[in-house]
């Protein structure tokens, strides 16, 4: 088949620079990255080292300065439901409820009432929040508003879904939780994931690849494929030795000054 030949994301030679007041910053130099459907991909690098940028560039929100951004071979122009953006603070509707913010998407691209339903009944057990159905967002905790929040792109009809540290703000438990609900779904809808993480640990534990990127200006360091049995023991040898392997890549820039 032709589309399994392509890749879903391809990122060739893409820099990004901004303008703020008289400063010009360089987000991005020379990245390169390709993803193949159905791969769970995670981005890591120290602040500032233009993950969210790349990401912003592959959901459309941002145009590359230099190079291109494509998706299934065609130029990413914009945004589209197609990719789905799943960020810190929840950005969920206020004035709707958990139906309603699960069902936006599929109700602003026309569907009858019927399908919508159906749509948001399917994705509402998904991620486990039936009893939260007419709930409103400030009702909820921190955890359900991500579980919503996933589900609205999911309802969308996202084949990729780019989470910009979605955990972050979480405690440990919720966090732990929601990781492995969102492998769970991954596993169950074969979606495509690139998730963006400070934490080397959270990478290993859900990524098939984690990529590992410069200071800024942003360039990938190296892409590392994982080739560790699911479920992850983060205590075990092979884990750890992992760990040891990333965090030392992580590191290895600290102190330097990009060119």
């Amino acid at each position: 088949m032709a589309e399994s030949a392509t890749p879903i994301v391809e990122i060739k030679g893409v820099s990004k620079v901004f303008r703020l007041q008289d400063q010009t910053i360089h987000a991005l130099s020379d990245a390169n990255l390709s993803i193949n459907k159905g791969e769970f991909i995670c981005l890591i690098g120290a602040s500032g080292c233009g993950k969210s940028t790349l990401l912003r560039i592959m959901a459309g929100f941002d145009q590359p300065s230099s190079g291109e951004a494509l998706m299934w071979g065609k130029p990413i122009a914009g945004p589209d439901p197609s990719r789905g953006m799943v960020f810190q603070d929840y950005a969920l509707f206020p004035w709707l409820s958990v139906r309603a913010n699960i069902g936006f998407g599929p109700a602003s691209r026309g569907l009858g009432a019927a399908e919508v339903k159906q749509i948001v009944d399917k994705f509402i057990d998904l991620v486990g929040l039936a009893k939260f159905a007419n709930a409103y967002p400030h009702q909820l905790s921190g955890g359900m508003k991500q579980r919503v929040a996933i589900a609205r792109v999911l309802a969308n009809d996202a084949e990729l879904v780019l989470m910009d540290e979605p955990f972050g703000a979480l405690d440990a438990m919720t966090r732990e939780r929601l990781q492995d609900e969102l492998l769970d779904i991954w596993e169950r809808t074969k979606l495509t994931v690139v998730f963006v993480t400070h934490a080397v640990e959270e990478a290993i534990l859900l990524a098939n690849r984690v990529v590992v990127m410069t200071p800024g200006p942003g360039r990938i360091e190296s892409d590392n494929l994982l080739d560790l049995p699911r479920p992850r023991d983060v205590a075990s040898p092979e884990f750890n030795a992992i760990r040891r392997v990333l965090s030392a890549k992580l590191h290895s820039h600290h102190g330097k000054k990009a060119a």
